[in-house]
């Protein structure tokens, strides 16, 4: 069978975002564009400025992504592009890109729920490492700007499914990453390190 190539496109908050994926199980290129220094005197993301960063970086990002993965807009097979949950403006951003390059190219256009890309983003992980053994069902955590959510994910023949099991309904762990260093005057980047790094450990004195 031969392999297929997905442009993924995401702007569903403050980084706009676009990889090229092979088959589903390798990325062979990923370009992301932060927008921490526009948000950065704020304290946190603001909305609007969001979907300006992401108007002025989604062509430049998207043609990088496919750049790096040495591949023609001709030569993908199909497009996919985060649907929600989002800020409403970046979000529109990124589907209005994808819907009219999809047109244009007469590709096939995949809608990717947000937190369920989360949860494939691992299972991609995994893959690239060369893990094809996971065992199912699985529980997975997801953790991002406002959803706190504990899901039991199930593996069937052709398709996923997902129970969500478990959510907080208090001010999200994804929105405290930045609300709290800014309270302290910290770099808001600080509390995203400590997502990236859960062994991170931090010491006062």
């Amino acid at each position: 069978m031969p392999d297929i190539f997905i442009l993924g496109i995401e702007s569903s908050c403050d980084e706009t975002a676009a990889a090229v994926v092979r088959s589903g199980e390798q990325m062979i290129s990923n370009v992301v564009a932060s927008q921490i220094a526009t948000h950065k005197p704020y304290g946190g993301v603001v909305p609007e400025l969001a979907s300006r960063e992401h108007l002025r970086a989604i062509a430049p990002v998207v043609k990088q992504a496919l750049t790096e993965a040495g591949k023609t807009f001709e030569a993908i097979d199909a497009l996919a592009v985060t649907q929600g949950p989002g800020l409403a403006g970046s979000l529109l951003v990124g589907i209005s890109y994808a819907k009219a390059l999809a047109y244009a190219l007469d590709k096939p256009l995949i809608a990717v729920n947000h937190l369920e890309g989360h949860i494939h983003a691992v299972l991609l992980e995994e893959r690239q490492k060369g893990n094809r053994e996971l065992q199912f069902p699985v529980l997975a955590l997801v953790v991002s700007g406002g959803h706190t959510h504990l899901y039991l994910a199930e593996q069937g023949r052709d398709s996923w499914t997902y129970q969500n099991i478990g959510a907080r309904e208090m001010m999200r762990p994804g929105k405290l990453s930045t609300k709290w260093p800014s309270s302290l005057g910290w770099d808001i980047r600080v509390g995203r390190r400590l997502i990236v790094y859960p062994n991170t450990e931090m010491r006062t004195r």
